[in-house]
Order: structure tokens, then C-alpha cells, then sequence
């Protein structure tokens, strides 16, 4: 019997016309039911069979007609939830409102305490009716289907409002992929009472026991709940006693009406469990600044240049000009504008910024009102193996952008420059902090020449969750091979931040830049990633995922730098977001060493590139490096001079 009431369930929804013919059928037994019990005890006038027949006729035409005005068979059955249960109450006052008042108005011979008594019992039995058969059908399909091996049971990790409407989520999914069957708190104050009808869990050592007893596979964790500061240990320990841990994919704010479990719903990863206080920026201001422009992003189909292509797309620009070498990230690019932002008038570029000619004829048929900078070549061990082509892009690029500039009279020039600047230790690194130099000492030129029209800004951050090249879509790949996990060194540290995070910085930087500073951003607490590689393999619910050593790399360091101490740091008015003190050079100095840098360079002699590198930034050191052996030779030059 089972297995049939099993697939009748599991066959398709029952089409609208039969749910409303249903209701019918429960409004017509009620109302025979009614006459029936109240002819057994008052066989009066009112058993004529003209009368009950105009009297059924009008309760079952004017319900039906309430029933499709309130859409009470909308709903499928056995996923009724209480909105369908009120629904079906207000249709049915209305039904029998009107009934009564209609039955009343053609005076069936029945006294109007009579009517009121008569049509009052259909209206009651027939609610009773409805809900019960619906309540019924409900459990039915749990009880029966429910049991199915498909359904997953699940706890939800959470007890605040988010967590509980995830909870009700759950309970009211169409799909009933999972069931839910408790909910865990670190709130003492509420373990041990139900919510959404299930008991709620604390916490501890216990709980383990538990989840074995009930057979709990998965756990829903809560967004909430990644603002907690022991929630990496917490999630951890729920790994390593193989639960599978999911979350959902975006914000409580952003569910709307109803959770879809199937879309909505993802595994945890590595990136959830690295908190960040929420980033709060100026929406206003820098609307006001973008909107009606003209907005050059170069680098646009990179990780940071595409998301700020994103951002800008929101503040209603008058065009957006996206120049970018690689051709097939620039494509995806320009259709995902295309889908998103129809409105958005975007030109999808190929080019080169170190092209000059190029370059300039673009800026004079765009003639941009702000540029955002972050085109570079920026792998480390890529750029110690090619010095000249660091220099060749990442110095004369930005150079040839910086000078077009000045020339178009572009309002605002936003770099995003790199940690890794600071106190460098590889190509990479030195690169960017000669075009932080060079930007910077033409800022303060143009503003001693009196000819500020064009403000300069510099951006500089860490690592970013997601970029092309981030070490965790590399460990991710190496646990799915099954390992073993490659890490530097036991005790390299990073600092991270998302991609989101750090565009919105770069464009709240840009609104309040005024020229010729360097901006920091509070990366919040480093990570060391031996750590990140273990709770990854823990996540991932891998066994026997081995983590190798593998030394450093060319130009590695074991810490970044982003003079963040208050001596070397300006605050400002986000918290996130600090400007530093550092050097100031003189533009015509400054502008003669690289351009004796970008021509060496073309002799693709690296050790004499890299030593015209040291003399411009004396603070650039090599760390396991070949280039090492230079910094020797600077060192007895200096001593001989002396």
C-alpha cells in the first residue's frame, strides 16, 4: 500500500483544475453534510428539495468564485504551508459572507437565526475540511516519501533570525531534498526548546553522539554564524568527524520571497571561513563621481579589473572603455556587459599599454574622465624570470598612461598597486614601486607647476581570494588529485582580502583621493597558509592528503609589508583605508632614471637591468634570488665610494 501512496506522490503535481474541482467537491460534502445532520434534527421547511438545492447552487457558485479570486489552489498539496491555510480561511469567510447575505436576500423560508445557524455550521465544517485534507495529505507524503533514501536530514547550524528562516526554508522547499531535523546554538538559552518544530542543539562534545544517532550527514551553517571569531575551529571540528558542511550562496537580504535549496545552497569553502568585518563605502560619493562619465579601466578582464568593470557598471557611467592583451577573458567579458548591463555603453579593447602610439590614439577617441590602473603582470616567479618585460609593462605602461593623462586632461588616474612594493624583494614587487614613484612625484609636480587637472592616486593591497593564480584554487586542485599540497614554507604568512572587498576600496580611494597619495587597506589579520592548507583538506572531507615543502620561491618573501604601523600611516575618514608617509622624489630625476630603466631593458640584459632597478629603489633586496649577487656588488660600490 505503501509503495503506492510512494508513487502516486512521486508522479507529477496534480494540474490547478484538479486542486480547485477538490475544493469544490469538500465545499459540496460540507454543505450535503450540514443539510443532512440538521434534517436528522429540525425537519422543518427547509427540507423541500428546492430549497436545498438553490441554497447548495449559491454556496458552491459564489465559493468557487472566491476561491479564484483568492487562488486557494495555486499551492500544491503536500507542500501546503500556513500562508496556504490563511488563504483558504479568508476565501472562505468571504464565500459564505456573500452566500449567507444572497440566501437571506431569496428568502428560503428560514428564519434568520436558522440561516445563520445553517450556513455558520457549512462554513466551519468546511474550513475543517480543507485544512485537515491538506494537513493530511502533507504527512502523508512526509511520512511515506519523506522516508525516501533520496532525502537528506540536515541540522542547521544558527539560531538567530537567519538561521530560523533558513530553518522555515527548508521545512517549505518544494524539492524536500533535505529534511530538517534540529538546530545547533552556541546560545545557551536556547537549547533545549523547538524551533520551526525541531529541537535545537548545543554546542559541544555531545553533540557528535547525537549527530551519529540521527544519522546527520550535513549542516547547514548559518552566514550568520561566519561572523563569529571561533568559527574556523568550530566548522573544523565538524569536518574531521566527516560532516558535509553547506551554506548559502548569498546574503539572508538577498533570498527574497522564498529559498530555492537547489540554487541557493553551496559547500563551504576556505573562502567563508576567512571573516571580514563588513566593508561600508560612500555609495553616494562615488555615484556622483562616476555617473555621466567617461571611465577608462585597463587590465579590465583580470581578476581586480573585471570586478571594478562590475562596480563602475552600477553607477550609471556614460561609457566605459575596457582595454585589455588577453582576448578571450576581454570576450567572455564583453558578454557578460552585454547580459547584465544592457544600458552600459562599454568598447571592449585589445591592446597593449605599453603600445604609445596605440595608446594615444585610443585616448583621443575616448577622451576618459577616470582611469583605473591595474594592468600588470604581477606572478612573482614569472616576472624573476623576466625582468625586461616587468619593466617593458608594468613601468612603461603605466608611464604611457600617466603622461596621456596629463596631456587629455583626465580627471583622476586610480592605480592599483601591490604589498609587495613595500620594502621589495623581487621584480615584481620593485616594479610596481617604480610606478608608484613615478606617479607619485608627477603628482606633486603638476601641483608645483600649478596644473592639477589631473589627480593621481595609488591603491596598494594584498592578496586576493579568487585571483587568477591565488594559492587556494591551487591547493583546491591538489586535493582533488589527491594531494600531495604544496606549501612554500612552514611559516609563511599572507594577508587576504575578496575581490569585492578590495574593488570597492579601490573606488572609495578614488573618490576621496586628492592627488599624490598612496593608499592603504586594512587586510585584517594575516593567515599562515600551512593553516589555510589544512583546514582546506579537513573542508574537503579528503583523507590522507599529505602537505609538502617545497622552499621558496624566486623573490618570495615569508611576509608581506604594508606600513600599516601609525609612524608611517595617515588615517582617514573609513576605517579600512589609511594613506602612507613615504619618500618623495623629484619628478625630473625620477622621470630620466626610467627612462634610462625602460631603454636598458630592451637589451635584455637582466643583471644590468636589475641593478638599475636597485639604484632607483634602494630599499629593493633579493630574496632567494639570483639577483642577489647584484645587491653584493651595490654593496662594494658603496664601501669603495666610501
Amino acid at each position: 500500500m505503501s509503495n503506492i501512496i510512494k508513487k502516486y506522490f512521486q508522479s507529477k503535481v496534480s494540474p490547478r483544475p484538479y486542486v480547485f474541482v477538490f475544493d469544490l467537491v469538500t465545499t459540496l460534502f460540507s454543505t450535503i453534510g450540514v443539510f443532512v445532520f440538521f434534517l436528522g434534527l429540525e425537519p422543518f421547511a427547509m427540507s423541500s428539495i428546492r430549497v436545498i438545492s438553490t441554497a447548495v447552487f449559491v454556496i458552491l457558485f459564489i465559493n468557487a468564485i472566491s476561491f479564484v479570486v483568492f487562488k486557494t489552489y495555486s499551492g500544491v498539496l503536500r507542500f501546503s504551508v500556513f500562508s496556504d491555510l490563511i488563504k483558504i480561511v479568508y476565501a472562505l469567510t468571504i464565500g459564505y459572507l456573500v452566500s449567507f447575505m444572497v440566501l437571506y436576500f431569496l428568502d428560503l423560508g428560514t428564519s434568520f437565526i436558522g440561516l445563520m445557524r445553517i450556513v455558520s455550521s457549512i462554513f466551519f465544517f468546511n474550513v475543517f475540511l480543507m485544512i485537515i485534507s491538506r494537513i493530511v495529505i502533507k504527512e502523508i507524503y512526509e511520512g511515506v516519501v519523506g522516508r525516501g533514501d533520496k532525502q537528506i536530514p540536515v541540522f542547521v547550524y544558527g539560531t538567530k533570525q537567519i538561521g530560523v528562516n533558513l530553518g522555515k526554508g527548508i521545512r517549505r522547499n518544494t524539492g524536500y531534498k533535505y529534511k530538517l531535523m534540529g538546530f545547533i546554538a552556541s546560545d545557551s538559552d536556547m537549547v533545549g526548546k523547538k524551533l520551526v518544530g525541531v529541537d535545537v542543539y548545543e554546542y559541544n562534545e555531545k553533540l557528535f553522539d547525537i549527530l551519529d544517532k540521527k544519522n546527520i550527514g550535513t549542516i547547514i551553517v548559518s552566514q550568520g554564524r561566519f561572523e563569529d571569531e571561533n568559527i574556523q575551529d568550530v566548522l573544523e571540528s565538524f569536518a574531521e568527524h566527516g560532516v558535509k558542511l553547506l551554506t548559502t550562496t548569498s546574503p539572508f537580504s538577498e533570498w527574497g520571497e522564498e529559498l530555492n535549496l537547489n540554487s541557493q545552497l553551496k559547500e563551504v569553502e576556505i573562502e567563508d571561513l576567512l571573516p571580514r568585518t563588513p566593508i561600508n563605502i560612500n555609495m553616494r560619493e562615488i555615484a556622483s563621481n562616476l555617473e555621466g562619465k567617461r571611465v577608462m579601466i585597463t587590465g579590465a578582464a583580470g581578476s581586480i579589473g573585471s570586478e571594478i568593470v562590475c562596480q563602475v557598471a552600477k553607477f550609471n557611467p556614460f561609457s566605459l572603455i575596457l582595454i585589455d592583451q588577453a582576448e578571450t577573458p576581454l570576450h567572455d567579458l564583453r558578454l557578460k556587459l552585454k547580459e547584465k548591463w544592457v544600458n552600459v555603453k562599454a568598447e571592449t579593447i585589445v591592446a597593449d599599454i605599453s603600445n604609445e602610439s596605440r595608446m594615444s590614439n585610443i585616448f583621443k577617441k575616448a577622451k576618459p574622465h577616470y582611469i583605473f590602473h591595474a594592468a600588470a603582470y604581477k606572478h612573482v616567479p614569472m616576472m624573476e624570470d623576466n625582468v625586461s618585460e616587468s619593466i617593458q609593462n608594468n613601468v612603461l605602461g603605466t608611464k604611457i598612461l600617466a603622461d596621456l593623462s596629463v596631456k587629455h586632461n583626465v580627471q583622476k588616474f586610480v592605480m592599483v598597486s601591490t604589498d609587495k612594493a613595500v620594502n621589495p624583494s623581487n621584480i615584481m614587487g620593485t616594479s610596481k614601486r617604480i610606478c608608484e614613484i613615478y606617479v607619485q612625484s608627477l603628482a606633486k609636480h603638476l601641483e608645483v607647476m600649478g596644473n592639477v587637472k589631473t589627480q593621481f592616486i595609488t591603491t596598494r593591497f594584498g592578496n586576493v581570494l579568487g585571483s587568477n593564480g591565488s594559492v587556494i584554487p591551487h591547493f583546491r586542485e591538489q586535493i582533488k588529485n589527491g594531494g600531495p599540497v604544496t606549501v612554500t614554507h612552514p611559516e609563511i604568512i599572507r594577508y587576504f582580502m575578496t575581490i569585492p572587498e578590495a574593488c570597492k576600496l579601490v573606488l572609495e580611494a578614488g573618490a576621496m583621493g586628492k592627488g599624490g597619495e598612496i593608499y592603504l587597506f586594512d587586510m585584517g589579520k594575516p593567515v599562515k597558509i600551512i593553516d589555510l592548507a589544512k583546514r582546506m583538506i579537513s573542508l574537503s572531507g579528503a583523507r590522507g592528503v599529505r602537505i609538502e615543502f617545497t622552499g621558496l620561491r624566486h623573490g618570495e618573501k615569508l611576509y608581506e609589508e604594508l606600513l600599516t604601523t601609525e609612524e608611517n600611516t595617515i588615517k582617514t575618514h573609513h576605517d579600512k583605508i589609511m594613506i602612507a608617509r613615504v619618500q618623495e622624489y623629484d619628478y625630473n630625476e625620477v622621470k630620466e632614471k626610467i627612462d634610462d630603466l625602460i631603454l636598458t631593458s630592451y637589451h635584455y640584459d637582466n643583471m644590468r637591468t636589475v641593478k638599475k632597478m636597485k639604484e632607483l629603489v634602494p630599499e629593493f633586496h633579493s630574496l632567494n634570488s639570483p639577483y642577489e649577487s647584484v645587491d653584493r656588488i651595490l654593496e662594494k660600490e658603496k664601501q669603495s665610494s666610501n
